[in-house]
């Protein structure tokens, strides 16, 4: 377990801030560390020439680290968009395959595939949100012959409710399936094993449980598909003149995918120190350093008769609440009034948890929540 670490985040004593899926705080050493990028902005003669290959081959490597993967096989990138319109561009559906996702999953992990049904003649196969928050039977039903990609998040991001990846990658594998994750809302948070999963690409925005600045994240790609087709070819992605050819060839591994903008020295010196403080911690630990507190969510709106994922439905450091036969207008509005601060999504309400929450912070929430809450 994790001592609390409140005081490492700039976050006033009477906030009670529950809402780190949709953005997290910043450490006060990253606000330093990017304090340090814009002095760089405003002295560039002194920028060291190493810094960009230095800073951003640690951040990649601390990145694989934290999924079991290799250094090259991470590509540094903006947003999940850009890694989901990568695979998407490298991945193949034939007219009359399908793709499988999730009823009211994530837009940045959609839309591309819309796109590409729609051009390539496919479907999209979408599962139904089960009543029981059960995703994983549904999903692997869903796979079948006609499948050319599935793409998943680890969890249902507006109420954590779990998929088995390692269950799904086994089923793509025996159906001939390409796998794409968006482990946004669960890398940092929650051990993620690229080895025992196997995706074809995994994607992560850095903003939320790696406590880096808007702008960062990044895409592993797996070793088949690292020759594939970068979004946009730039100095970072690409080596020297060819002495053959006379063209600029795309770097070996994943780093063919990074983004042109890499060398933004606020954002890489930002995501650098948060990553490093986040491995420091350890997804594992901070699973089990969470888990207690959105277990004390989950009982006390059980004991409200309000609905909740429990068990091993959902993961440990998100947990949504819903309010049967009731819809409140404006409850984060509300509940912001009384300084606490979740997210409304799906039916009610979402609640997410970091290291600097205790169990006074989830019955501020409740308290709240009965101001506005019939019960």
């Amino acid at each position: 377990m994790i001592d609390n670490a409140k005081s490492l985040f700039d976050i006033p004593s009477d906030i009670c801030y529950l809402n780190c899926a949709a953005q997290s705080p910043m450490l006060k050493s990253a606000k330093t560390a990017g304090d340090s990028g814009l002095a760089i902005k405003s002295n560039p003669w002194t920028l060291d020439p190493g810094f960009w290959d230095d800073r951003s081959g640690e951040l990649r490597s601390l990145l694989a680290q934290m999924i079991a993967a290799q250094r090259n096989d991470i590509a540094l990138i903006p947003s999940t968009a850009y890694g989901v319109a990568t695979a998407a561009k490298n991945l193949q559906l034939d007219r009359g395959q399908d793709i499988v996702l999730l009823e009211g999953q994530f837009p940045s992990n959609v839309i591309a595939w819309e796109q590409k049904a729609h051009a390539c003649g496919g479907d999209l196969n979408i599962v139904a949100r089960p009543v029981d928050y059960d995703w994983t039977p549904h999903v692997l039903e869903a796979i079948s012959e006609k499948t050319a990609i599935v793409t998943l998040p680890p969890c249902h991001w507006t109420d954590g409710s779990k998929i088995d990846l390692v269950a799904v990658g086994e089923r793509c594998r025996d159906k001939g399936a390409a796998l794409v994750i968006d482990a946004t809302q669960a890398i940092g948070a929650m051990t993620i094993d690229v080895k025992a999963i196997q995706p074809d690409f995994l994607i992560c925005s850095s903003y939320k449980w790696l406590l880096s600045p808007v702008g960062s994240a990044f895409l592993y790609a797996a070793p088949k598909w690292q020759a594939g087709e970068a979004i946009e070819y730039n100095k970072f992605n690409c080596d020297d003149l060819d002495p053959s050819s006379g063209m600029h060839l795309p770097k070996s591994g994943a780093l063919r995918f990074d983004m042109g903008g890499r060398n933004n020295f606020i954002l890489l010196s930002m995501a650098l120190e948060s990553a490093k403080q986040v491995s420091k911690w350890g997804a594992d630990e901070v699973q089990k350093t969470l888990r207690p507190l959105t277990d004390l969510v989950a009982d006390m709106a059980q004991e409200r008769g309000w609905a909740v994922p429990v068990g091993d439905k959902r993961v440990g450091h998100i947990i949504g609440i819903s309010f049967p036969n009731q819809k409140i207008e404006d409850l984060a509005k509300k509940l912001a009034t009384e300084n606490v601060f979740i997210s409304e999504r799906g039916a009610g309400i979402r609640v997410s948890p970091y290291l600097y929450n205790s169990e006074d912070d989830i019955k501020q929430l409740f308290l709240a929540l009965e101001r506005f809450v019939g019960v």
